[in-house]
């Protein structure tokens, strides 16, 4: 007992410390005078990073938590729910009072146009602020942003008890904003964006937002306890526990029949601030919550909660102004989760949702979804043929014939344009020493993501996951004049990375892949141009496949090496400034947007998101600045002078991993590769047996040109069924052939969309294959009228439903009666 009362006090003194830090440190902000604009961003910056805490800065659950769900069944409107609510009212009305005595002062709005607006801190909301503006805008907004340039009152820092796994790496010491309640008000002077359904920030604090619709209908209708619940891009989940009981069919509907009730009502979004005993007293009959409150909120300190309706949940916010503003709600699937992700903890159910402020969105969004899912590369690398996986070496593509044509075809591109942009090819060792990643600093922030392993004499090993290290061993090997700059160093050297067994997916997320790598090695006065030439590279690749993009310049991370010195500090700054210079001038200014705090650890970068013909955007290309690999290399170049000098390095992909482009591209394409890219570019078909063998010549002359044609000599089936067939394996041309075309040395050209090109004669064809394989055309026919896609669709349906074998022809003729006879040679 003495032992208890003793750890009482202890964490009763802890909590005092924490309290007068913060009121010092809050008295230490209010006693600095802000004079500047580089002052008030620095404050700005320190407010930023104490905003919200992340899971490092208390104690994080641990993935041993064991089992907390206890029995469970089904029950409506379980007793702890108005046990929550009664105790929520009174801390609520208690907050309501506090709240009341905060410092209500003029402040400043600024609005994105430079409008300046006034208003009264902790009074005037960006609701109020959207309203003076118009109704319908302040209708629209989803959330608020907002940088603070002086708050007033005390700072409350507030602790992360989302229960949410957070990424830090990214995170860095800069301006943000911090994404605000509408109706929450302004605590001080700053600029405010008003945020719509659509922009990316919007869009997931609607989804949490319908999360905690879920949560509601979770709670109220099945009476489980809630764990963690957030919002994915697109949609949301919800886990719950529910004992050894699954959710059906039955009771996913009537979670969407409750939510439109939730709906209807507009229950309003309410936040309130809580210290840990309120959230512990708050949460008593949730285990999953009290978890999360013991371990990820710090003694002393604050964190929140929210409340719609009878829902009263764990939350950092922000959210929508009410449950009405959500017009479309679907649950989609209930699927098995674990809590903390762990299979020795209790098993959850995780109920998956997506929702829309418009019913038309929603109908967009299933459609989209349908095609997506017809068009996933895992299912067309199948139908093609193109590539499959083994559990024998899970992460690693096995690309077939037809998937390698893709692959060589792609690396065939890269080094043709190599050789136009004065790249040199360079092959380097696939394994490494550690003591190399040591050198070049990799080992700190890699080293779980590599294969190694040790050798007979306990040296440690790596198989490489990326190139630039040995780059620099290679231009560390010669002495360079001024004159051999810019080095522009290019390698597809194989990659490995150690990812998790549960983070592979398909081409997308792979253990061994291959890169366009490259690096060039420069002069500071070169750094520009090198910049803009691969930028312009970048265009040219992207304008190639028919897909558009998106720039970003990711400026220094958190764990960015070189920050420690004050040189290092003033390389960051150059380079950050060169990419922004460089931005401008191939983009123009405010046609590019900054990442803050997603740079590489050694040096900023520009990403470029690349969008495919659905509307998706991914990550392939990107160029690295990197003034620190080569101090680490302690690299040189003598110059003009005879001086030496460290060149800079910049580290450059265009298409990224082959594999991931690959996945991106049949997406792109829906599987209807262009010519110059696909791996089935002609068939040669006969109409009857008798042509065959100058069918099979025309194939061997096409193959000899340098192209993927193959010939359908088989037997048994008709002409239309052999054109239904190549048109469905997707080649791009079916030349059919008969006597006339034999006599004329020619083939009756059809395109997968069942459009006549008519006669041509095979070294017409061939000189038609070679300007659209050299010039990369993306369209190599003309668009398809009315009439002829409705007769293609027409066939398709028509071969599908035909199950039985075609009557054989008199004379044993092979000939189709229904195929239109091919069309004369065009001299004729």
């Amino acid at each position: 007992m003495a032992g208890e009362g003793l750890e009482a006090k202890v964490e009763q003194l802890r909590a005092r410390v924490a309290e007068l830090e913060l009121q010092l440190e809050a008295k230490n902000e209010e006693n600095v005078n802000v004079s500047g604009e580089k002052e008030q961003e620095a404050a700005q910056k320190q407010r930023t990073e104490h905003a919200r805490m992340t899971k490092s800065a208390g104690a994080e659950i641990g993935a041993d938590e064991g089992r907390l769900g206890g029995e469970f069944a089904f029950s409506e409107n379980p007793e702890f729910i108005a046990a929550r609510q009664a105790k929520y009212e009174e801390l609520k009305a208690r907050k309501d009072e506090e709240y009341k005595a905060m410092p209500r002062e003029a402040i400043k709005v600024t609005l994105p146009d430079g409008a300046v607006v006034d208003g009264t801190s902790y009074e005037t909301s960006p609701m109020d602020i959207a309203n003076g503006i118009s109704v319908g805008l302040a209708q629209s907004c989803v959330v608020a942003k907002v940088f603070y340039t002086r708050r007033v009152g005390d700072t409350v820092v507030i602790a992360d008890s989302s229960g949410f796994e957070e990424d830090e790496e990214g995170e860095a010491e800069v301006n943000k904003g911090e994404l605000w309640d509408m109706e929450r008000p302004l605590e001080g002077d700053c600029k405010l964006e008003l945020l719509k359904f659509g922009e990316r920030e919007a869009n997931m604090v609607f989804w949490h937002s319908s999360a905690h619709i879920l949560g509601e209908c979770i709670e109220c209708e099945l009476g489980s306890h809630l764990t963690v619940g957030p919002p994915v891009d697109p949609g949301f989940y919800y886990d719950t526990y529910v004992g050894s009981e699954g959710i059906t069919e039955d009771k996913k509907k009537k979670l969407e029949a409750k939510a439109k009730k939730i709906i209807k009502e507009k229950q309003k979004f309410e936040r309130i601030v809580l210290t840990k005993d309120e959230a512990l007293e708050l949460f008593a009959e949730n285990p999953f919550k009290l978890s999360i409150i013991r371990n990820k909120v710090k003694d002393g300190s604050l964190t929140t909660a929210y409340r719609c309706g009878p829902l009263i949940d764990l939350c950092m916010g922000p959210h929508i102004p009410h449950t009405g503003k959500v017009k479309a709600f679907e649950v989609t699937q209930a699927t098995t989760a674990f809590w903390l992700g762990s299979v020795d903890n209790d098993a959850l159910q995780r109920v998956y949702g997506i929702s829309f402020p418009d019913k038309k969105l929603l109908a967009e969004h299933k459609e989209f979804m349908k095609q997506a899912a017809e068009n996933d590369h895992r299912r067309k690398g199948v139908e093609q043929d193109l590539f499959f996986f083994h559990d024998f070496s899970p992460g690693s593509a096995f690309f077939k014939p037809h998937g390698a044509r893709i692959y060589t075809t792609l690396l065939a591109f890269m080094r043709e344009e190599y050789i136009k942009r004065g790249y040199t090819e360079v092959v380097t060792p696939n394994i490494y020493n550690a003591k190399l990643w040591k050198v070049s600093g990799h080992w700190d922030h890699y080293k779980d993501d590599m294969f190694t392993f040790q050798d007979g004499d306990k040296e440690m090993f790596g198989l490489k996951p990326m190139n630039c290290p040995g780059h620099c061993l290679m231009f560390a090997d010669s002495k360079h004049s001024f004159r051999e700059l810019p080095l522009r160093l290019a390698d597809f050297g194989v990659l490995h990375r150690n990812e998790a067994s549960g983070a592979l997916s398909g081409l997308t997320r792979v253990r061994r892949f291959q890169q366009d790598d490259g690096h060039i090695f420069c002069a500071a006065s070169q750094l520009e141009d090198e910049l803009l030439g691969a930028l312009n590279f970048m265009k040219h690749v992207y304008e190639t496949f028919g897909m558009t993009y998106k720039l970003e310049r990711s400026t220094r991370p958190k764990k960015a090496v070189g920050l420690e010195e004050a040189e290092g500090v003033a390389l960051w700054d150059t380079a950050e400034a060169a990419l922004s210079t460089v931005l401008d001038k191939f983009a123009g200014p405010g046609n590019w947007r900054d990442n803050p705090g997603d740079g590489a650890f050694y040096g900023p970068k520009i990403d470029i998101k690349v969008m495919d013909s659905m509307r998706r955007v991914h990550q392939c290309a990107t160029v690295q600045l990197d003034f620190q690999l080569p101090k680490r290399f302690n690299l040189s170049f003598q110059t003009s002078e005879g001086s030496y000098e460290r060149p800079v390095m910049i580290h450059r992909a265009m298409l990224g991993s082959l594999e991931r482009m690959i996945a991106v591209l049949t997406e792109h394409f829906k599987g209807k590769w262009p010519f110059w890219l696909s791996p089935r570019q002609a068939i040669v078909i006969p109409i009857h047996p008798d042509h065959n063998e100058y069918c099979d010549g025309i194939r061997d002359r096409l193959r000899a040109a340098g192209f993927f044609c193959d010939a359908d000599t088989s037997k048994g089936k008709t002409l239309n069924k052999k054109i239904l067939l190549a048109q469905h394996a997707q080649y791009n041309f079916m030349l059919v052939v008969g006597p006339t075309e034999k006599e004329c040395d020619s083939v009756n050209i059809r395109t997968r969309l069942d459009r006549k090109m008519g006669v041509k004669t095979v070294d017409e064809v061939v000189q038609l294959f070679t300007k659209w394989k050299e010039e990369r055309t993306l369209v190599t026919e003309p668009e398809p009228t009315a009439e002829e896609l409705e007769r293609a669709a027409a066939l398709a349906a028509k071969g599908k439903s035909r199950n039985t074998k075609q009557p054989k022809k008199k004379n044993g003729e092979a000939k189709d009666a229904a195929a239109p006879a091919p069309e004369p040679p065009a001299d004729a």
